[in-house]
């Protein structure tokens, strides 16, 4: 059966054609939004069944299908998600050593490799980390590396957070306030992302509101030779994420103003409904 994916032969040339439009709040953004859930839920029985699903310039991915709880694994292809992936396919070739902090099941990690970077995935919880292993062999990742630990402002071992009723909002303890419903608690390894971050050029971070230990510990001159995409987990971290960064010569450009620099700290994405930042040295994001 033909699905509604077969017809997104280049709609990653297409998003990354109009990010001055990628606000949530746009009408732009609402109605692919719209368009993107209706064609990747049609493609559930493909999950499901473990085949294949075509990503327009990207080619198949064997994503097979995973229940997190209050989401599952297709919501992974969000429009937002499907914006980041557009930025790696029309930089291809000038990025070459990625960083997938939060990896989850892989999915950044596949389609960074597909644009040629050689990526180190983190992913501190065993069940996911396992199944970034299986989906990176599914999808003839080569080059990359997977690591089963979290990534903070030093090495050793922390408390993780699974929250059972969906594993992608676990976290490092304390990273989030109140954590909801059935939680299972168990020691992680941790990694300096100082030293993970020295060895690329492209990171995605994506914390569950560890992001802004991450990206203090980072310092600032290591921001000349990398890139960032980071998703904030609240207003708290934003604005210390802004302060962090004001005057530094580094610059934040926030999706929620269409990928433009953020001048104040009210131009932050405070959580995930907001998009991500972009952070980089550059003077504008190149898209």
């Amino acid at each position: 059966m033909d699905l509604l994916l077969d017809q997104f032969t280049s709609i990653f040339d297409f998003l990354a054609t109009y990010p001055q439009h990628h606000a949530r709040t746009s009408k732009f953004y609402q109605f692919h939004d719209g368009l993107v859930k209706a064609a990747f839920h049609e493609a559930r029985a493909r999950f499901e069944a473990g085949s294949e699903v075509p990503l327009g310039e990207f080619g198949p991915v064997v994503m097979p299908y995973e229940d997190f709880g209050g989401c599952d694994s297709v919501d992974l292809f969000g429009l937002d998600e499907l914006l980041i992936f557009a930025f790696y396919h029309r930089n291809r070739g000038k990025y070459h050593h990625g960083i997938d902090i939060g990896a989850n099941i892989g999915l950044h990690t596949i389609l960074m490799s597909k644009c040629g970077l050689q990526v180190k995935a983190f992913e501190p919880d065993p069940v996911h980390h396992a199944k970034l292993v299986r989906n990176l062999g599914l999808n003839g990742v080569t080059g990359c590396t997977s690591h089963m630990a979290a990534v903070s402002g030093t090495t050793g071992r922390m408390e993780f957070v699974r929250v059972l009723g969906n594993t992608t909002s676990s976290h490092l303890a304390g990273a989030k306030a109140n954590p909801y419903g059935k939680l299972e608690r168990f020691e992680v390894d941790l990694r300096d992302v100082r030293d993970i971050a020295a060895q690329a050029d492209l990171m995605k971070i994506d914390a569950e509101g560890h992001e802004d230990v991450i990206l203090k510990a980072l310092p600032i001159p290591i921001w000349k030779g990398v890139d960032a995409f980071v998703e904030i987990g609240t207003r708290v971290n934003a604005n210390i994420v802004f302060e962090h960064f004001a005057g530094s010569g580094v610059n934040i450009f926030s999706q929620k103003l269409g990928w433009e620099r953020a001048t104040q700290a009210e131009d932050m994405p405070s959580s995930y409904k907001e998009g991500s930042i972009f952070i980089s040295s550059k003077a504008s994001m190149p898209w």
